[in-house]
Parts: structure tokens; sequence; C-alpha cells
């Protein structure tokens, strides 16, 4: 069944069981986007004169959009670019419309757009809710159905919505004023959005049916950061799932733990593959933000792991739950296909640098069938670790800080369309 059949079929089904809101009719983001952005790795460097070779420009981004087409990431699935704040000028232009600082993008954010497109891939921009966005620039108060149409004008493929300079009550009108907005304009755009995390900041209720019903993507916490502690962090505040987040993720609509640090330099190799490995089981937008120019071999080999990326891509689009917790160590799954198929993950928080020895079955797991035998794959390098019957013990070593992630796939799958 094509993406667009299956979109279909989810907005038929969705008519005749739910409220659907209008603003996910924009048939996008039918599995997590994926991607680069700018802000974690980059921030806000605006003063080129000092560091031409790091600062938000037009020049750094069409290194990156080089290295995306040319080093396998566009191939891979990475296929969004997206710019984060401090791209614009301090003002708007005489008709009220935003524009790209003239100094650092002297192109435009058109001629940006188009370079990008040539490159196969699409321009993502930051705009903010509030009167002015978080670095300082313009923001969208007063004037989102303008900016909705200056993006679309220019070509752009995905907007990040931030929450900076704005009050309570605007989160609730605006956010959704911006998913009609980008409708209106007939121009695809992946609506990325911070409304949860500014709503819950701000005491706030949180309505994860409302915002999924209205953004493609959906920030929960606050920003990650380049270490561990970061990244573990947010992995287990979804383990907890203390909204059920799991509930309102799907084709169209993706809870958000922000960027993926890996190709920095705050993780080691191990703890990267935590990273790529959880967000793949909690089917998570991957967005990179790291130096595409400068990215040591094991990141790379890591970032373009296509067994990894399958079960974040997996068409089903379910998000995977924490099951079981057990000191130091946690097991999350996630169904995939074929179906009948489940992606395991096996996470150690232990810091004391030693491995650890679990044993599991997988008749525990909601979906096994009793009946069934399974294939058990280590899904980095898809080695078998060879046939299983749901109540034989499982044994595998965990590194401190480490994970191992594993696909059970039945040796008579059950019908595996659509």
């Amino acid at each position: 069944m094509t993406k667009s059949c299956r979109w279909i079929l989810i907005l038929l089904l969705n008519a005749f069981t739910s409220d659907v809101s209008w603003a996910l009719d924009n048939g996008l983001a039918l599995t997590p986007p994926m991607g680069w952005m700018s802000w974690l790795r980059f921030l806000c460097s605006y003063r080129c004169d000092l560091d031409p070779e790091n600062c938000i420009s037009e020049r750094l981004f069409i290194q990156i959009a080089d290295r995306m087409a040319e080093d396998g990431y566009l191939d891979a699935g990475y296929n969004y670019l997206s710019i984060d704040d401090c791209w614009m000028e301090m003002s708007r232009d005489a008709n009220n419309r935003l524009q790209a600082d003239a100094k650092r993008f002297p192109s435009g954010m058109k001629a940006l757009a188009d370079y990008v497109h040539s490159k196969r891939l699409k321009l993502g921009l930051y705009l903010d809710i509030g009167v002015k966005t978080c670095a300082g620039y313009p923001g969208s108060h007063g004037f989102i159905d303008l900016d909705a149409q200056t993006m679309a004008d220019w070509g752009v493929d995905m907007i990040k919505f931030d929450g900076c300079h704005a009050n309570l009550t605007d989160y609730a009108r605006d956010f959704p004023a911006m998913a009609r907005a980008l409708n209106k304009t007939g121009r695809p755009i992946v609506y990325s959005c911070q409304w949860p995390m500014y709503a819950k900041y701000f005491g706030g209720e949180v309505n994860y049916t409302a915002i999924a019903k209205t953004c493609n993507m959906f920030r929960a916490l606050t920003d990650i950061y380049i270490n561990y502690h970061s990244v573990e962090s947010m992995i287990l505040y979804w383990g907890s799932n203390p909204y059920n987040f799991s509930s309102v993720v799907g084709p169209g609509s993706w809870n958000d733990p922000d960027v993926l640090t890996i190709g920095n330099s705050g993780l080691s190799e191990k703890q990267e593959k935590v990273q790529m490995a959880m967000w793949a089981i909690m089917v998570s937008p991957m967005l990179m933000s790291n130096d595409l120019r400068n990215v040591k071999k094991s990141s790379r080999d890591i970032l373009l792991n296509k067994n990894v990326i399958a079960i974040n891509q997996d068409p089903l689009g379910i998000q995977g739950t924490r099951y079981l917790q057990s000191g130091s160590i946690s097991v999350w799954q996630k169904p995939v296909l074929p179906r009948g198929s489940i992606a395991i993950a096996i996470m150690s928080t232990a810091n004391n640098g030693n491995p650890i020895l679990t044993e599991y079955s997988l008749s525990s797991l909601p979906t096994v069938r009793p009946d069934q035998i399974y294939e058990i794959f280590e899904v980095f390098e898809m080695k078998s670790l060879g046939l299983f019957m749901p109540y034989q013990i499982i044994k595998v070593y965990v590194e401190a800080t480490g994970v191992v992630l594993l696909k059970a796939v039945p040796t008579n799958p059950q019908n595996t369309d659509l």
C-alpha cells in the first residue's frame, strides 16, 4: 500500500472513531521526520566576522546541504535541513514581512531554499509564537497568517514554532492558528510545535490529544544538551510515560524529545548507540544536530545504520513503551513489521563500568504468540542470536550506560499488509 493510500485509510478510520482536526489533513510526517537542525551544535552564532566557518549563514547551510546529499545521509532518509533561531533581521520589512539577515544570507531565503531543493532536500525554518523569538528576533504574534504565507512563498517545507515571549493564554489559540495558516497556504509544510513544553512550564493544562491533532511533532520537555545525562534523562522521562505519550502517537503526529546529539563530543560510542536505539524505539523525529563537515566514522556509521532507522521509520508508527524496570536495567518493546515482529531495547543506567548479564523470555511481551517460534536478531549488526520459543530464556550482556537492541521476527509472520 502506498503512503498516500495509507494516509487516506487513516483519515477514513479516524472520521468514524474520533473528532479529526483539520490540522492533520496535511498528510505529512507519516513516519517520524528525519534530517538535521542547527541549534544544538551552532546555537545563535551570528558573528561571522569572528567565526565565518560556524556562524548562522547561507554559507554554513549550503555546506551542510552538500554533506547531507553527498555523504549518505539523504539516501538513509535524513531529508530536512532545518535552520533554528537567529536567521532573521532584527526588524520586519516595509510590508511587515520577515526578512533574512542581509549580511549572513545575501542571496535571500528563497535562493537558499532553491539550493536545498536542488539537492533533493527540504528546508525547515524557525518561527516563534511570541512578540520576539527566544533570541530576540521578530516573533509571529499578530502576523501568523502573513508569516505562514511568507514561508510558503520562500518554499519552506517545515517550521519549528517556538513559545518564547508569549502568555499562557496565547498557546491554545495561536498554535492551532498557525496550523490553520500553514494549511491555508496550500504548501505542504511539516509543523513542529513547542506547545506542551511551554504550557507545562507556565503551569497550564496539557491536552496531548488536541496537540497531536494540531502539530506533526511536539516537544514535551526542555532542550537536550551535548552530554549523556541529558540524553538519559529524556529517555527516563518517556519511560515513566506520565502523560501516556504513546496514546497520541501515530502517522502524522510524533512526540519530540529533541535532536540527536550523535557526532558531537559529549557521548561515548556506546552512549551514541543508546540514543540512536531509543529514539528508534520511541519513534522520535531523528533530526541530527552536529557538524556534518567533521563527523567521525563511528558516529556516521551509527547515524546511517539502516537496521535501526527501519525500526524508527516502521510504517505502523507505534511508539515503544517501557514494560520492565529492574534496578538499572529497563526493557522496552515496540511492535514492528512484518506483523508479529517486536523491537526490544534493553538499556542499562549503571555507571560502574561493568556489563550486566540479563536473562529474559519473550513470554512477558503482550503481543507474543505462545505457539510461535521467533528468530532473534541483534539489530546494529543484524546478527542472528538463534531461534527461540517464547518461554525460552535469552541471555545478553548489556554494558554500563549501554543498550542492546533486538528484533524478534516470527518464523511464520502474520499478514504484513498495512
